[in-house]
């Protein structure tokens, strides 16, 4: 592994140009694809093993849990496709939905919340954690998620506002983890703080060995680090770093637990580990920079994601390796911190 991480650093010198004091060379930027109205993309569903499903063209990635006790649904997708998302749950199963697990608060990944809760119906009297029993009197599936998602959409203001308001999670947890047992699995929720955000959780489905990883992991870009919601670029590679720890491969790394990401295809170990790696390697070029003292801008300029601007760069998505470079910059130098430069 480190043969490799050299291996990579060295060609990236080579393509950056960042060991000679002159200026990186200019290449040409790819255009962007025009992003997709997600009103004109379908919701699909992929079984992936056993009861578990993931529902994909939601906006974010809905993974299904379907069995004896109802139907268990990890991220509702953006609130213009929730009609989308229930009737593709209908399409699989009429038991009621009971749950919804929220891995953070972003609107792409809670805005069907209230809409997929009121097609579903709560379990009367349910304990999660030490003793704390709730029920709802509007007999809606419930919606559980951290208590920093409830404190992130509870105190959002402008626009989206009421929309967060109303797909809030009516149970938290604040711990490290939470547990469930539905349809005769154990769930773990295992909180991964200051990676994307605060509030990030994974869920965990053991015996299906399954994980649900939000934007903790995502196969479609950079990942995104939310700064202002209390995400950290060290929080995000050690939140990957719970992924790998989780999940075992079946043979020649491939297989054995999959990986459902917030964005893109479902993958596995060998997967994570790509992303592990590639954002190890980003953090130890830009690390040396500001341990040579260069600002954001000269950072920026010496292109420390070039080698794989082709692969992570996002298509007609608005988080550019610039943005990705400076989440990293922001979040590893305190000095930068401090001084908002």
């Amino acid at each position: 592994m480190q043969a490799m991480a050299v291996v990579a650093t060295l060609a990236w010198v080579a393509l950056s140009g960042v060991a000679r004091p002159a200026a990186a060379p200019q290449t040409p930027q790819r255009q962007p694809t025009p992003q997709r109205n997600i009103d004109d993309v379908d919701v699909q569903v992929l079984p992936v093993r056993g009861n578990i499903y993931m529902l994909v063209g939601a906006g974010g990635n809905v993974t299904l849990q379907i069995g004896r006790d109802g139907v268990l649904v990890v991220d509702s997708g953006s609130g213009p496709k929730s009609d989308a998302i229930v009737a593709a749950i209908r399409r699989l199963t009429d038991r009621p939905i009971r749950w919804i697990v929220n891995t953070h608060y972003h609107s792409d990944h809670t805005g069907g919340n209230r809409t997929v809760s009121k097609a579903g119906r709560s379990i009367p009297q349910v304990a999660i954690g030490a003793g704390r029993l709730f029920t709802d009197a509007d007999d809606v599936a419930n919606i559980v998620a951290h208590e920093n998602v409830l404190k992130r959409m509870t105190t959002q203001t402008g626009e989206g506002a009421s929309a967060a308001n109303e797909n809030r999670p009516v149970a938290t947890f604040f711990g490290d983890e939470e547990e469930l047992f539905f349809n005769g699995e154990p769930i773990l929720l295992i909180h991964q703080p200051s990676a994307h955000t605060d509030g990030d959780v994974l869920v965990f489905f053991r015996r299906s060995d399954i994980v649900a990883a939000g934007d903790i992991f995502v196969t479609h870009s950079y990942p995104v680090i939310d700064i202002a919601a209390g995400g950290t670029f060290g929080g995000y590679l050690d939140a990957l770093n719970n992924v790998i720890h989780i999940t075992i491969p079946e043979e020649k790394q491939e297989g054995g637990t999959y990986v459902i990401p917030g964005h893109g295809r479902l993958s596995d170990e060998a997967d994570v580990v790509d992303v592990r790696d590639m954002v190890t390697i980003v953090r130890d070029r830009i690390q040396s920079m500001i341990a040579r003292g260069m600002t954001l801008d000269q950072v920026k300029a010496a292109r420390p994601t070039l080698d794989y601007d082709d692969r992570y760069r996002a298509s007609g998505g608005t988080w550019t390796p610039d943005m990705f470079v400076e989440a990293a910059y922001r979040t590893l130098s305190p000095t930068a911190v401090k001084a908002g430069s």
